[in-house]
C-alpha cells in the first residue's frame, strides 16, 4: 500500500472519471468547444463552463502541450460571466503579462507562476490589483534559467541612465526600484496570502528586500524561501505569528538564522537542509539541534539533510555530572570527599540533539546525505525518515524532495538499485513516486533516465499483472513523454523501448497508438542513434502492426512507415549489410500491407520491387529475409488493381523460380505460389508476357504444392481467410483453387484451435461444400476440400484433432 498522504488519480482501479475522459477529448479536439480567430482561441457562443471544468481544461492542455500554454489558449476564459477559475498552475508556460492579467481578473485563490520567463513587473502590478482573494502563490526559478529571467518580484538590472524627462520604472537601477517598493510600503499587496513560495531569488543585501516583501503578509502560515540569497538573520519574520511551516533549503549561511527560528514558537515544520554538505556545517551541532527541538514545542517535522546536526552519535557527560567537592570541606582544609559522577541512562536515541524527543517522536525527519551517515543509526526518534539506509527511507526521500531535482535524482538512483536487485517491497508506492517525479520534471534528463530504468524492472516483474489499467497507461504515457523530450539521448531511448517491450503489444498501448507509432518512426528513420535502439523500435512497430485492424494499419502507413522502412532498406543495400534490422524492416512492411491496399501501393510507388530484386540478388542465402519479402509480395498480389504491376518477365520468372526454393521450410515456396495464384486468378487475358507462359508457370506451381508436407508447421499468421476463400471461386483456373484449398487443409490440421473456427466464421465450409465450384477441378483439389471439411467437423464436435487417423483420410500430399 502507498503512503496515506500520497494519492494519485491512476491509483484507482475504477474506470477513469467521465470528466477526465471528456476534458481530454475536447482538448485534443478544441474545435468542439472553441473556434480560432485572429490567432486566439475563443469559447463558442452560448457555452458556460464551471470552475471544475475550466481548471481541468488548463491542466490537461499543459499535460498534452507542455510549455505551450500561452495567451492564445487562456483567451478561452476571457468572459468572466461564462467561465470561472480559482486555482491555476501555469508553471513553465509561455504566457505573457496580457494572459496573466486575464487569469488574475478571475480573482484567483491559488497561483503557480514558476519559470514563466516572459512575464514582467506588470504582472506584479496586476497581482496587487487582483490579489485580494489570493491565498497561495508560488514563484520558483530553476537552476537552468538566469536569475534575471525571473522578472516578477525582481527589480530590473541597471540600464544606462535615460534622459531625465523619459526616466521610467524600466530604466531605474535596482536600488531605485527597491526604494520605490519601500516608499509604497509593500511588494505584494495580497492581504489574505497564507502560503508563499519564492525560490532561487538573489537580491542585494542593502535593499532589505525580503523584509519588505514579508512585512504586510501577516496571515502567512507556510513560507518557502529555499535557495534565496541575502536573507540575513530572518529577524524580519518574527511578526508572522501564524507561521507553521518554514522551508529554508539550500539557504547559504543558514547558521545565522537559528536564533530567529528558535523564537517562532508556532512552527510545526522546519527545513534547514542543504544539498551540499559544505554549507551545512554547524559548530557544536549537538547543542544547536538540542536548542532547535527544545525551543519549538509544536515541531512535528524537521529536515536537517546535508548538515552535520545529527552529530557523530557520541554522547557526552553533562557538566553538572562531573566530580564536585563541597565548599565546606575545602574551606576547612580537610581532605575532600569525592562525589562519584552519576551518569544518566543513555536514552533510546542515537542522535544526541534529539534526546528530548526519544519518547515523543517526530512525524518526519530528514537525514538524507547527513554527515556521519546518521540515517544508518538504529534508534532515530521519528516515524518517517529520509535517507538511503533502506527502502522506506529512500521512498520517503523521493516523496519529500519531489520538487528538488538535484536531490530527487539521487533518491531515484537509490530506488533503481532496489528494483535492480528485485528487493522492492512497496512497489505500489514506488511506482507512484516514480511517475510523479517524471511528470514533475519532464525536461530533467537524468530524472527521466533514472525513472525509466526503474519502470523497466516494474514492467518486466511478475507483479506487473497486479497493476490496474490506469497505472499501466500512466507508465506508458510518462515513458512517451520522456522519449519525445529527450529524443537525441540514446540511453533514454534504450530504456524507453526496452520497457515498452514488456507491455502487451498492442493491447496496452492502443490508447496512445498514433503517438507511439510517430515516435518509433522517428527512431527508425533518424540518422543518429544506435542500431540496437533502431532494432527494438522496428520490432515494436512490427508488433504494433501485426495484430491490429485495417484502419490502424492504414494509419501506420499514413504516418510514413512504408517510406521509412524503404529508406532503411536502401541504406542497408548501399552498405551491403544484411542484419536483423533489414529482416525486421521487411517483416514490418509485410504486416503493415496485410489487407491494406493503400500501403501496398505505397510500397510499389516507393520502388519496393527494385529493392526486392536487389535484396534477392545480394542476400539470396538469407531464408528469413526471403520469407519476409515474399510474404509482403503476397499481400501486394491480393490487390487486384496492383497485380498488373507485377506482370513482367523478370518478376514472373523470379516468382516461378522461387517455387522450387527450400528456403525456410515451405514458406518461400508457399508464398511464391500464393503470388502466382492471385496473378493467375485474373484470367488468361491478363497474362501479357510471352515468357514464361501461363501454363508453364501453373504446372510448376502444382508440382511445388504436391511436394509440400500437409502437416508442416508454419511461420505465418492469418487474421482472415477472405483472400484465400476468394480463390476458391476461380473456376476458370483450378490451380488457383489448388493452392487455396491446400492452405486451408494445412492450417486447419496444424492449428485447428485457431483456424477451424475461422473457416466456419467466414463461411468457408459453405464454399467447400459447393460442388459447382469444383466441376472443372481435378480430384486432388476435391480431396483436399474434403480434408478441410472433415477436420473442421471433428474439431467442432470434439475440440481436438489429436486422435485423427490422417492416413485414412488421404494418402496424397502427406
Amino acid at each position: 500500500m502507498g503512503h496515506p498522504n500520497e494519492q494519485y488519480p491512476w491509483d484507482d482501479s475504477c474506470p477513469e472519471p467521465l470528466l477526465d475522459i471528456c476534458s481530454r477529448y475536447v482538448i485534443l479536439h478544441p474545435h468542439t468547444f472553441c473556434y480560432f480567430d485572429e490567432g486566439k482561441w475563443n469559447l463558442r457562443t452560448g457555452l458556460a463552463l464551471p470552475t471544475e471544468i475550466c481548471e481541468k481544461l488548463i491542466n490537461i492542455w499543459q499535460d498534452y502541450n507542455p510549455g505551450a500554454l500561452d495567451d492564445s489558449f487562456v483567451n478561452i476564459f476571457r468572459d468572466l460571466a461564462s467561465t470561472r477559475i480559482k486555482r491555476v498552475n501555469v508553471r513553465n508556460s509561455s504566457i505573457s503579462d496580457d494572459g496573466m492579467e486575464l487569469l488574475l481578473s478571475h480573482s484567483l485563490m491559488e497561483l503557480d507562476i514558476s519559470n514563466c520567463a516572459t512575464i514582467t513587473n506588470r504582472t506584479l502590478d496586476n497581482l496587487n490589483r487582483y490579489g485580494e482573494n489570493l491565498t497561495a502563490l508560488v514563484i520558483a526559478n530553476t537552476k537552468n534559467m538566469p536569475t534575471d529571467s525571473l522578472h516578477l518580484l525582481l527589480p530590473p538590472p541597471p540600464l544606462p541612465p535615460p534622459a531625465p524627462q523619459n526616466k521610467s520604472k524600466e530604466g531605474m537601477s535596482r536600488t531605485e526600484v527597491g526604494n520605490e517598493f519601500e516608499k509604497r510600503g509593500y511588494i505584494l499587496k495580497t492581504p489574505n496570502l497564507k502560503r508563499l513560495v519564492v525560490r532561487e531569488l538573489y537580491m542585494p543585501m542593502e535593499l532589505q528586500y525580503f523584509s519588505l516583501l514579508l512585512k504586510p503578509l501577516t496571515k502567512l502560515t507556510h513560507l518557502d524561501l529555499s535557495g534565496c540569497y541575502s536573507l540575513d538573520d530572518l529577524s524580519y519574520i518574527l511578526h508572522l505569528g501564524h507561521l507553521i511551516s518554514l522551508k529554508l533549503h539550500n539557504v547559504q549561511r543558514i547558521q545565522d538564522t537559528i536564533s530567529t527560528i528558535c523564537k517562532l514558537k508556532t512552527l510545526r515544520f522546519l527545513d534547514i537542509s542543504q544539498a551540499n554538505q559544505k554549507f551545512g556545517h554547524f559548530e557544536n551541532p549537538n547543542a544547536v539541534l538540542t536548542r532547535i527541538v527544545t525551543s519549538l514545542p509544536l515541531l512535528t517535522g524537521l529536515d536537517i539533510s546535508g548538515t552535520n546536526l545529527p552529530g557523530d552519535g557520541t554522547f557526552q557527560r553533562e557538566p553538572d555530572m562531573m566530580e564536585r567537592y563541597p565548599d565546606s570541606v575545602k574551606a576547612k582544609g580537610l581532605e575532600p570527599i569525592p562525589v562519584l559522577p552519576v551518569l544518566p541512562e543513555r536514552p533510546n536515541c542515537d542522535i544526541p540533539g534529539l534526546r528530548s524527543r526519544a519518547d515523543n517522536h517526530l512525524e518526519f525527519l530528514g537525514l538524507y546525505n547527513t554527515a556521519h551517515d546518521a540515517c544508518l543509526r538504529h534508534h532515530i526518534p521519528a516515524v518517517e525518515i529520509t535517507g538511503d539506509a533502506n527502502e522506506a527511507q529512500i521512498l520517503a526521500a523521493t516523496s519529500a524532495y519531489i520538487d528538488r531535482p538535484e536531490m530527487l535524482v539521487n533518491a531515484l538512483n537509490e530506488l533503481f538499485q532496489i528494483f535492480r536487485f528485485e528487493t522492492c517491497r512497496d512497489q505500489h508506492r514506488a511506482l507512484n513516486l516514480i511517475i510523479k517525479a517524471m511528470l514533475s520534471h519532464r525536461h530533467e534528463k537524468h530524472i527521466q533516465i533514472s525513472g525509466s530504468a526503474s519502470l523497466f524492472y516494474i514492467a518486466k516483474s511478475e507483479d506487473k499483472g497486479g497493476l490496474n489499467v490506469r497505472a499501466r497507461q500512466k507508465m506508458i504515457s510518462v515513458l512517451l513523454d520522456a522519449m519525445e523530450t529527450h529524443l537525441s539521448d540514446s540511453t533514454m531511448m534504450r530504456n524507453g523501448c526496452l520497457t515498452l517491450c514488456h507491455f502487451r503489444i498492442p493491447q496496452d498501448v492502443l490508447f496512445e497508438y498514433r503517438r507511439l507509432v510517430q515516435l518509433l518512426l522517428k527512431l527508425v528513420g533518424g540518422t543518429e542513434g544506435e542500431d540496437f535502439v533502431r532494432k527494438v523500435a522496428i520490432y515494436l512497430l512490427n508488433s504494433l502492426a501485426c495484430q491490429v485492424d485495417g484502419d490502424q494499419k492504414e494509419l501506420v502507413g499514413d504516418l510514413g512507415a512504408i517510406q521509412t522502412m524503404l529508406k532503411l532498406i536502401k541504406g542497408r543495400l548501399d552498405q551491403h549489410v544484411c542484419d536483423d534490422v533489414l529482416e525486421i524492416a521487411w517483416s514490418a512492411m509485410w504486416n503493415v500491407t496485410d489487407e491494406t491496399p493503400v500501403n501496398c501501393k505505397r510500397f510499389l510507388d516507393g520502388k519496393g520491387m527494385t529493392y526486392f530484386q536487389q535484396c534477392l540478388k545480394k542476400f539470396e542465402d538469407k531464408p528469413e529475409l526471403l520469407r519476409n519479402m515474399m510474404g509482403l509480395l503476397g499481400n501486394v498480389a491480393e490487390v487486384s488493381s496492383l497485380r498488373g504491376r507485377l506482370m513482367t518477365t523478370t518478376l514472373i520468372t523470379t516468382f516461378a523460380d522461387l517455387l522450387d526454393s527450400p528456403s525456410d521450410g515451405i514458406e518461400v515456396s508457399y508464398n511464391a505460389a500464393g503470388v502466382l495464384s492471385h496473378i493467375a486468378s485474373d484470367g488468361h487475358h491478363t497474362w501479357t508476357i510471352e515468357s514464361p507462359t501461363r501454363e508453364e508457370v501453373l504446372e510448376r506451381m502444382v508440382a511445388a504444392i504436391e511436394r509440400w508436407n500437409l502437416s508442416a508447421k508454419r511461420n505465418i499468421n492469418y487474421r482472415s481467410f477472405e483472400p484465400i476463400l476468394r480463390l476458391l471461386k476461380v473456376t476458370h483456373t483450378p490451380q488457383c483453387q489448388h493452392w487455396a484449398v491446400w492452405a486451408l487443409a494445412n492450417l486447419t490440421r496444424v492449428y485447428p484451435d485457431k483456424y477451424c473456427s475461422l473457416v466456419e466464421e467466414e463461411h468457408g465450409l459453405d464454399l467447400l461444400r459447393n460442388q459447382e465450384l469444383f466441376v472443372n477441378s481435378y480430384q486432388r483439389i476435391k480431396d483436399l476440400a474434403s480434408i478441410v471439411i472433415k477436420q473442421c467437423e471433428i474439431f467442432k464436435e470434439y475440440g481436438t484433432l489429436e486422435d485423427m487417423d490422417w492416413t485414412s483420410m488421404s494418402s496424397m500430399g502427406d
